[in-house]
C-alpha cells in the first residue's frame, strides 16, 4: 500500500523537498529585541544604528550599524577604566541623530559621578559621533578611554537567526598611529569595507579597540570625533552630510527639510491628532529611500525599522496610496520605480512571473551570491492589482495623463498577469502557491505561515484564494477601466474590464459568502475550493475594494465592529470566536494600524461614518502610549483589559504603513477625495477632534487649503 503524498500547505509549501532543499525564506520572528527596553534607533533611508540606551552595542546583540541589508559594525562598546557607564538620559533628537548622557559608577581611585560624558550621533553618508567628558574632581584625574569595536559583515536575514562566522575572511588593516580602523571582507563577487576614523587618534590599539589615556583637568573638557562613512551604489542620491555642531539643527537644503516643507501642515483643536500626524511625517521622511534610476531622481518609502528597510510591493503601494492625498512624491517614486523591476519572465526560484509586480527586495551578501531569492523576489498575490489601485488614485490626484500613458505597457502587462498567470486554474479567482524552495507559504498581506486558517485552526492547502485580493483585483480592474476611458483611450478595453468586474462581483459574493455565525465572508478558498471559515478583519478591505453589495455591507459593519473583531483599540486579525485566535499571534489575533486604515476608508466609503470614526479615535489614543507613533502593530487584548495598547514584541516600528495609516485616518474624517479634476470634502469630524484644517494640500499640481468641523467644510486655493 503507497503512503498518499503530502499536499503543499502555507506551513509546508513545498513538501516534495527534502529537509536539507527546504530552507527558510525570511527572517523568522521569534524573539523580542535584546538591547533592552529603551532601544536607541537612529536611521535616514536604508542605514540605520541600532543601540542600547548608553549607545554602546554589545557584541551578539541585534544591534549596529547597517545599510542595504549589511551590518558595518556589530561591536561598539565605550568603556572607562573597564567599566560601562551608567545612563541618566538618552533619546533621538531627529531620526537621524540622537544624544545619550552618562557618568562613570563608582570604580577604583575614581568616584561615582565625577565623569560627565556626553555622546551625540548622527546618520547622514554615514554615521558620525562625538564623545565629550568632562571631570568635575577637584583635582587632575587619569582615566582609560576604550571604544571597543567589532564587525561581522552580517547579512540582516542572519541577524535574528544564526550569524555564519566569517572571520577567516575579514582582513584588517589598522593605522599604527591610532586615528584609524579598518576591516574588509570578500566572499566571490560581494565585498563591504567598514573604516572607524578617530580625531584626535587613540593613545593605541589593542586588537580592534582604540583606547584614549587621559589625564582631564578639573573643568576642562576633551572631546573626539568618530566617523565610519558609507559606500552608496551610482542609482542611489546621496544622504545629507551632517555635522557634529554644538546643536541639532535641521539645514534647509537638506532633502528631507524640503520634503516636509512641500507637505501640508496640519492646524487642528486635537492636540493627539496633531502630534501623531507630525509623528507620522518625521517618520515617512526617515524612511525614504532616495533613488535615481535612468537619472530621474525618485523617492519612496521603505518598509520598515529595523528588519524591512527596503523596498516592498504591497508596503510600498499601501503607504503611497495612504499618503497620495497629500503629496504625490511618494505614490509616483512608487509606481515607476516597481514598473522598472515588473517580472519578465517564469522563474520558480523567485516566483517571477510576466506582469507580476515584486514583494521584496534584499541587496545583502546571501541575495547578492545568489543564496536567497530576494533580487528580487516576487511571492505576492496582490502587489500587481495594488499596483494598479495606486496608478489609478495618483492620477485622480494629479491629472497626470502623461505618466499614465508612460506606464501604459506595465498596466497591460498587470492585467496579463492577473488573468494568465495569478488566475491559476481559470475560475475567475486569483489564487497563490510558490514554486521556490525558500517561497512564502502565505503571499497575502496575512503571510506567515499560520495567517490563514479555518475557524477550527487547521491550515489549507494550497493554493488559496483569499478574499480581500479578489476584492482587490475588481477595484484594480474598475480603475483600469477609467484609464482606459480617459488618458489611455482604449474604451474596447474600458467595455471589456467593466464586464469582467461584474462577473467578478456576482461569482465572489455567491462563493465567499457564509450564512452561519450571523453572515460573513469566508477569508478564501482553499486548494479544494472550500470556504477558509474563520472570520477576520480581512472582509472590511472588501468595503475599502467596493465589492460588497450595499444590502451586506451592514452586516460586514457589523461583524468588524462587534466584541469578537474590535478590541477597543482597533479591529483585531481574527475574531476571539475562532480557535486559532491569539492576541500575541502575528496575523492571528494583532491589531494593524494599516489594516484598519483600510478599514476605516471602506466603513466611510459606504457610509458607516460613526464606525469608520471609533476606529480612528481608538488608534489616535493608542498612539498617545507610544510616543505618537504608530507601531506596525499591537496585541488583540481587550481595551479594558489592559488599560493600555499591549505592544507586540518584535513589531517594525517606525513602519511605512502604520506611519501612513493616520494620513488615511484624517482623509477618511474628512471625506477627501478627488473626483473630476476637483478637491470634494464630505467631512464627519467627531466632536473630540475639533477643527481640522490642511494647509497647502498637493493636487493637480496646485496647492488646496481645507478646513472641516463636524459637518462643515470649505476648499479653496492655498493663498501664494
Amino acid at each position: 500500500m503507497t503512503t498518499p503524498s503530502r499536499r503543499p500547505t502555507p506551513a509546508d509549501p513545498t513538501p516534495g523537498l527534502t529537509p536539507n532543499e527546504r530552507i527558510p525564506s525570511r527572517t523568522v520572528r521569534k524573539l523580542p529585541p535584546d538591547l533592552g527596553p529603551a532601544t536607541v534607533a537612529v536611521l535616514d533611508g536604508l542605514t540605520f544604528m541600532f543601540s542600547n540606551a548608553a549607545g554602546d552595542v554589545p557584541r551578539n546583540s541585534i544591534g549596529g550599524l547597517m545599510r542595504a541589508d549589511t551590518r558595518f559594525l556589530n561591536r561598539w562598546e565605550l568603556t572607562v577604566n573597564g567599566s560601562p557607564l551608567l545612563v541618566l538620559s538618552s533619546g533621538t533628537i531627529e531620526h537621524y541623530s540622537a544624544a545619550f548622557f552618562l557618568t562613570n559608577p563608582d570604580l577604583p581611585g575614581l568616584p561615582p559621578n565625577i565623569l560627565g560624558v556626553r555622546r551625540r550621533r548622527v546618520i547622514g553618508d554615514g554615521m558620525r559621533e562625538r564623545v565629550e567628558m568632562l571631570s568635575f574632581a577637584q583635582k587632575p584625574v587619569s582615566v582609560q578611554l576604550r571604544l571597543a569595536v567589532g564587525n561581522d559583515f552580517a547579512d540582516i536575514l542572519e541577524v535574528k537567526e544564526e550569524v555564519r562566522d566569517r572571520s577567516a575572511q575579514i582582513t584588517r588593516n589598522h593605522a599604527a598611529d591610532g586615528a584609524h580602523l579598518e576591516f574588509t571582507y570578500r566572499n566571490g563577487s560581494f565585498e563591504a569595507r567598514t573604516e572607524v576614523r578617530a580625531d584626535p587618534p587613540a593613545s593605541r590599539i589593542e586588537g580592534d579597540d582604540l583606547i584614549w589615556d587621559l589625564t582631564l583637568d578639573p573643568d576642562r573638557g576633551w572631546h573626539c570625533d568618530m566617523q565610519v562613512p558609507l559606500r552608496f551604489g551610482p542609482s542611489y542620491l546621496l544622504p545629507a552630510h551632517r555635522e557634529l555642531g554644538e546643536t541639532f539643527e535641521d539645514d534647509a537644503d537638506d532633502p528631507a527639510s524640503r520634503w516636509r516643507a512641500a507637505l501640508p501642515v496640519l492646524r487642528t483643536d486635537s492636540e493627539a491628532l496633531r502630534d501623531v500626524y507630525e509623528k507620522s511625517i518625521r517618520d515617512l521622511i526617515a524612511l525614504r529611500i532616495e533613488v535615481r534610476p535612468r537619472d530621474e531622481p525618485l523617492v519612496l518609502p521603505a518598509a520598515g525599522l529595523p528588519w524591512f528597510l527596503g523596498l516592498f510591493g504591497r508596503d510600498t503601494l499601501i503607504t503611497a496610496y495612504q499618503t497620495v492625498a497629500f503629496g504625490p512624491h511618494l505614490a509616483h517614486g512608487a509606481l515607476k520605480k516597481l514598473a522598472m523591476h515588473q517580472g519578465t519572465m517564469v522563474d520558480d526560484f523567485t516566483d517571477e512571473e510576466p506582469g507580476k509586480i515584486l514583494h521584496e527586495v534584499r541587496t545583502g551578501e546571501l541575495t547578492k551570491l545568489g543564496l536567497k531569492p530576494y533580487d528580487p523576489y516576487y511571492g505576492t498575490a496582490d502587489a500587481t492589482q495594488l499596483w494598479l489601485i495606486l496608478l489609478s488614485e495618483y492620477w485622480r490626484f494629479t491629472r497626470d495623463d502623461d505618466l499614465v500613458r508612460e506606464l501604459r505597457d506595465n498596466a497591460y502587462a498587470a492585467l496579463r498577469w492577473i488573468d494568465e498567470y495569478g488566475d491559476q486554474d481559470r475560475d475567475g479567482y486569483v489564487e497563490y502557491s510558490t514554486r521556490s524552495a525558500q517561497g512564502l507559504g502565505n503571499q497575502c498581506w496575512r503571510d506567515s505561515w499560520d495567517g490563514i486558517q479555518f475557524a477550527d485552526g487547521s491550515i489549507p492547502v494550497l493554493p488559496i484564494a483569499t478574499c480581500e485580493i479578489q476584492g482587490y483585483t475588481y477595484d484594480a480592474k474598475l480603475r483600469l477601466a477609467e484609464l482606459a476611458y480617459g488618458p489611455l483611450d482604449d474604451p474596447m478595453l474600458a467595455r471589456r474590464l467593466h464586464t469582467e468586474a461584474g462577473q467578478l462581483f456576482q461569482s465572489f459574493n455567491r462563493d465567499f459568502w457564509i450564512e452561519e455565525r450571523g453572515g460573513y465572508y469566508a477569508v478564501g478558498l482553499d486548494g479544494d475550493k472550500r470556504r477558509i471559515d474563520s472570520m477576520t478583519s480581512n472582509m472590511g478591505h472588501l468595503l475599502w475594494s467596493g465589492i460588497v453589495p450595499p444590502d451586506r455591507a451592514a452586516v460586514v459593519a457589523r461583524q468588524l465592529m462587534s466584541d469578537g473583531l474590535y478590541s477597543g483599540w482597533g479591529v483585531r486579525t481574527t475574531s476571539t470566536q475562532d480557535r486559532g485566535y491569539n492576541p500575541i499571534a502575528y496575523h492571528m489575533g494583532t491589531v494593524w494600524p494599516h489594516d484598519n486604515s483600510l478599514i476605516a476608508h471602506g466603513l466611510a466609503r459606504y457610509g458607516f461614518r460613526q464606525e469608520a470614526n471609533r476606529i480612528i479615535l481608538g488608534l489616535l489614543k493608542a498612539a498617545t502610549y507610544s510616543d505618537f507613533r504608530l507601531p506596525e502593530a499591537f496585541t488583540g487584548y481587550d481595551r479594558p483589559f489592559g488599560r493600555l495598547p499591549v505592544p507586540y514584541p518584535t513589531a517594525c516600528s517606525p513602519q511605512a504603513w502604520a506611519s501612513g495609516a493616520p494620513l488615511l485616518f484624517l482623509r477618511t474624517m474628512l471625506g477627501l477625495d478627488a473626483r473630476d479634476g476637483q478637491l470634494v470634502l464630505d467631512p464627519q469630524i467627531p466632536e473630540e477632534i475639533g477643527r481640522v484644517r490642511l494647509a497647502g494640500t498637493n493636487a493637480f499640481g496646485k496647492r488646496w487649503d481645507v478646513e472641516a468641523i463636524g459637518r462643515n467644510s470649505y476648499v479653496r486655493l492655498a493663498a501664494g
